[in-house]
């Protein structure tokens, strides 16, 4: 593979504006969706992109705007989230959008046979679960006991970014693509693209998008977007938890700490001080969130 030398800058594929530029280009995402599905890229025959706003039927419902989503040959859908900024409750979150999107292709009186699979990728820079070493997890709905395959319609997988520097893994087309998602620096993407020609690929458009000025303009604001964010998000930890240490005993401190957890989780940071200073409107949310 040529290689390039003074890129003065290269974005980042885990940043969501340029992970989703990327998933715009069909070979990037025939490549990914295979290594993450474990199947040969040729058996990805089709890859088309679909609207990522999942449909409303009631005003009150609450909207559902994914990254991207995708629907194969055979009617699977998938919908690839990626996520910088740690959240709580991410398995809520996926789950929301899986459901939603598998209740969403059937309409009025039509028949459950129309259901096709459905697909959660997440990938994530933040550890969702800690005991465990692996970077890669895939989950299905089976039986407890027999681990009997209740359906296949439904299926998550997630990556968690951070894990890969902590631990060394077999080499797989999945880890490079994971390694390619983690990397920053042009010898680290260099890396990857010499052992995967849609890695290549991948690392191609990085570089084209990377020198649009539009997209570069574009993709600065989300960063900075995403900075604030987790500034705000810190401050309003570190705040939530000064105000659980004075809230009392060590019982009540736990759950006026776990309350603030919870509101940073669902972007209600805004109510954190109220949450601690107002007893009554600190047993409203108490009751909300089964606390």
């Amino acid at each position: 593979m040529e290689r390039y030398t003074n890129i003065r800058f290269i974005m980042k594929p885990k940043v969501d504006f340029c992970f989703k530029e990327l998933m715009e280009d069909a070979e990037v995402r025939k490549g990914f969706i295979a290594a993450v599905l474990h199947i040969p890229p040729e058996e990805v025959e089709e890859t088309t992109l679909l609207p990522t706003h999942l449909r409303t039927r009631y005003e009150e419902d609450k909207l559902g705007i994914l990254d991207v989503r995708v629907r194969l040959k055979d009617g699977t859908q998938i919908d690839i989230e990626i996520q910088v900024s740690p959240f709580l409750l991410w398995p809520e979150r996926s789950m929301f959008y899986l459901s939603k999107m598998f209740t969403d292709q059937l309409e009025k009186g039509e028949s459950y046979e129309r259901l096709e699979k459905c697909v959660h990728i997440g990938i994530l820079d933040f550890i969702l679960f800690g005991r465990d070493e692996a970077f890669y997890s895939c989950f299905h709905m089976r039986e407890d006991t027999n681990h009997r395959l209740y359906t296949d319609k439904l299926e998550v997988h997630i990556l968690e970014l951070p894990k890969l520097k902590n631990h060394e893994y077999p080499e797989t087309e999945l880890l490079n693509w994971a390694k390619f998602m983690n990397a920053e620096r042009q010898e680290d993407f260099e890396e990857m693209a010499e052992k995967d020609k849609y890695i290549e690929k991948a690392y191609e458009t990085l570089k084209n998008i990377s020198a649009d000025e539009e997209k570069r303009l574009e993709y600065e604001a989300r960063e900075k977007a995403l900075r604030d964010h987790n500034y705000l998000m810190q401050s309003n930890w570190e705040a939530g938890l000064e105000a659980g240490r004075k809230a009392g005993l060590e019982y009540g401190e736990n759950r006026v700490n776990r309350l603030i957890q919870l509101l940073i989780a669902n972007s209600r940071g805004e109510e954190i001080e109220r949450a601690v200073s107002d007893k009554a409107y600190q047993d409203e949310l108490f009751l909300e969130f089964k606390l």
